[in-house]
């Protein structure tokens, strides 16, 4: 069974606020103790230019390449959450956080901390905790964690940072935490931290943690004619038609990177002289070569392809690889149904960038002088959308719920046509090589849970013939609340091979659908497993209805390799 983050991420369907419950940051690793109140943010320009002048700390990009979200182990979800006092709010973090109270009780002073000092701070009273070699105060935190003092615990006097990295490679503690920073450890290597290996030539990729067979390295070639340069990467493998190709062209530097399962390729460079800004990618899924063509504003021939950058030709996994993000533009925003709208944002001119199904991708927001992160699952415009668009698509469809005392969201739906917000490339760990021999497909989503599902559904229908049953049990509160209602219905009434069931949980009186919360009885009803079938079964909503879920799920006897849960 694999986890995965599920979208709407900022709070609950049942909650109102961030300080309830809340899917896309909530947890119970230790990761959580950053992410359910911030996700997002980054260290200030100041703070990054006299913290390492003082404490003498090697430059780390963010995320730091090991910082990131990763999947449950094996029958843990990984989520569990208290609730919070009033006033522990994740907005009275920060508001406390910047109250210009000493948080660390040293005075504004920054110390070296040894192995057997960091070891004394051990308590509720007194917690001191280190990741990649920082060493934070997290006491003042413990009251306005969801997860509890018991998860901050586990990390109290030791390095947390293999429990942090465990979740998250999108949350950002330095920032958050910044106001807590004790020091740096004495004697320490800065685990994640990837070095550097600059290069002075365009030679052969360089592998670092690649497969172990030197022959399933990518590489790449170019060529040029008097108008065009082309620059072609040969996988050595089949890639997939879902897209794995994200090229980012701007101000004459080229980034492309090629996502090849748990792998990542990249080309980074200067580029020699000036292109357009128009970027064609031409993949051959096949035998797996892509080739980028772009065309020279000057005509002429160039002596090279351009001056290699930081992590030029670099073959990684891609849980190694620190998020990259671009400034998009909102298109347009329209009304999905009372409290949820359908962004539309278009990516940069010269950039390529299609997210494949089941991937998701992080909104990234300055909010009071801090940078929020939230991941959202994009869907299309609607289910009669092509599940696979052209691989020149430029825009990306979000359906968020927007709350009123959300952090991101707000600010979010106050941005009028024009405004920019920043995104990342595709994250997550789910794969469609699952579905490969999968015969009957069921979706269990609850609330937004649902935005993860949509392009499944499209994706079962329209290119997966072996799949003869698609089935979706949609929750909501309200019937006001379900998402895509008449679309839904609308395929299931023309296609045999799709079937979709509502449950709501305050359904008014007229409702004669079923009513009521997922339990055992419920799943057993839904669920179909004929003679010879081969079942898998998707679950994404809030973090207390996939846990119960996927328990219910493995009663019922579905094994880890048939499940999938989207979390955050």
């Amino acid at each position: 069974m694999s986890y995965e983050n599920c979208r709407d991420s900022e709070e609950d369907d049942d909650s109102d606020s961030d300080s309830k419950t809340g899917r896309g940051q909530r947890g119970s690793s230790f990761a959580t103790v950053f992410n359910s109140l911030l996700s997002g943010f980054l260290r200030s320009w100041s703070f990054l230019r006299s913290v390492p002048n003082m404490l003498n700390i090697p430059t780390q990009s963010f995320p730091a390449p090991r910082s990131q979200q990763r999947v449950a182990s094996s029958g843990q979800s990984g989520r569990n959450k208290v609730a919070l006092k009033p006033g522990h709010s994740l907005m009275d973090w920060i508001r406390f956080s910047k109250s210009g109270k000493d948080l660390t009780g040293l005075r504004g002073r920054l110390i070296d901390v040894t192995k057997e000092e960091l070891q004394k701070h051990n308590t509720r009273e007194d917690c001191w905790t280190c990741i990649r070699g920082m060493v934070y105060n997290v006491t003042p935190y413990m009251d306005y964690h969801p997860g509890g003092e018991e998860e901050l615990m586990k990390a109290a006097g030791m390095d947390g940072t293999d429990l942090f990295d465990q979740v998250h490679r999108w949350v950002n503690y330095e920032s958050m935490l910044k106001e807590c920073l004790v020091g740096r450890m004495a004697t320490t290597v800065i685990k994640g931290k990837i070095p550097s290996s600059p290069q002075t030539s365009l030679a052969p990729p360089m592998s670092m943690a690649a497969p172990t067979e030197k022959d399933s390295r990518p590489r790449y070639d170019w060529f040029q004619t008097d108008a065009t340069v082309h620059l072609v990467v040969y996988a050595k493998r089949k890639i997939p038609s879902s897209g794995c190709t994200i090229v980012d062209l701007e101000a004459g530097v080229l980034r492309l990177e090629v996502l090849l399962g748990k792998m990542s390729y990249m080309i980074h460079l200067r580029l020699a002289d000036d292109v357009e800004e128009n970027v064609a990618v031409h993949p051959a899924f096949l035998v797996g070569k892509i080739q980028i063509s772009l065309r020279k504003q000057a005509k002429g021939k160039w002596s090279s392809l351009g001056q290699p950058l930081e992590f030029h030709n670099t073959f990684l996994r891609k849980k190694d690889r620190a998020l990259h993000y671009r400034d998009c533009v909102l298109v347009s925003k329209t009304e999905v149904n009372h409290d949820t709208h359908m962004f539309r944002l278009q990516l940069p001119r010269g950039t390529v960038m299609h997210v494949p199904v089941g991937k998701h991708v992080y909104l990234k927001a300055l909010m009071q002088d801090t940078e929020v992160v939230r991941p959202y699952t994009p869907v299309d415009q609607d289910l009669a959308a092509a599940s696979h668009p052209s691989s020149q698509e430029s825009d990306l469809y979000l359906m968020i719920k927007v709350y009123p005392d959300g952090v991101l969201t707000p600010h979010l739906n106050s941005l009028h046509a024009g405004g920019c917000v920043s995104v990342s490339g595709p994250e997550g760990t789910f794969s469609l090589r699952p579905l490969r021999d999968v015969t009957h497909l069921y979706l269990l989503a609850a609330g937004t849970g649902f935005t993860p599902m949509a392009r499944l559904i499209q994706l079962a229908l329209q290119d997966m013939e072996t799949i003869r049953e698609t089935k979706l049990l949609f929750l909501n509160r309200r019937e006001e609340d379900i998402l895509w209602r008449q679309d839904l219905d609308e395929l299931a009434a023309r296609s045999e091979r799709f079937q979709v069931e509502y449950v709501l949980s305050d359904p008014c009186e007229s409702w004669t659908g079923r009513k009521g919360r997922v339990d055992k009885s419920m799943l057993q009803d839904f669920l179909n497993r004929p003679d010879g079938s081969k079942c898998y079964v998707c679950v994404c909503g809030p973090t207390a209805f996939t846990e119960l879920t996927i328990g219910l799920l493995k009663q019922q006897g579905f094994s880890e390799e048939e499940l999938h849960a989207f979390q955050g």
